[in-house]
């Protein structure tokens, strides 16, 4: 599987972004698909996660703020982002994870997020 984030860009305070994670090569409503993301001298941080039925997870920094979701029509999984904060600005990453006999798992090239006051 080959991911491709996108969507990061620049924003005020407050304001809203939607990233996109378009899978090539394989069918991604076969992973469970999780967002992450990494400040300078942070650690990664797991923001949230949808199975491959669909249920969501979603850490308590990005609660209430941001929603994962998905489209197969269009072989990718969004990660809507909403009353966005300064301490939101990182690269935002998407990772697919499956188990068939043995684990796949993918990582996307990482989008900028950056939130301005």
């Amino acid at each position: 599987v080959q991911l491709q984030a996108s969507g990061g860009g620049w924003v005020q305070v407050g304001g809203s972004l939607r990233l996109s994670c378009v899978a090539s090569g394989r069918t991604l409503s076969d992973y469970a698909v999780a967002w992450f993301r990494q400040a300078p001298g942070k650690e990664r941080e797991r923001l949230s996660c949808i199975s491959d039925d669909n249920r969501t997870r979603y850490s308590n920094s990005v609660k209430g703020r941001f929603t994962i979701s998905r489209d197969n029509a269009e072989n990718a999984v969004y990660l809507q982002m909403n009353s966005l904060k300064p301490e939101d600005t990182a690269v935002y990453y998407c990772n697919a994870d499956a188990w068939y006999g043995r684990q796949y798992n993918y990582w996307g090239q990482g989008t900028q997020v950056t939130v301005s006051s």
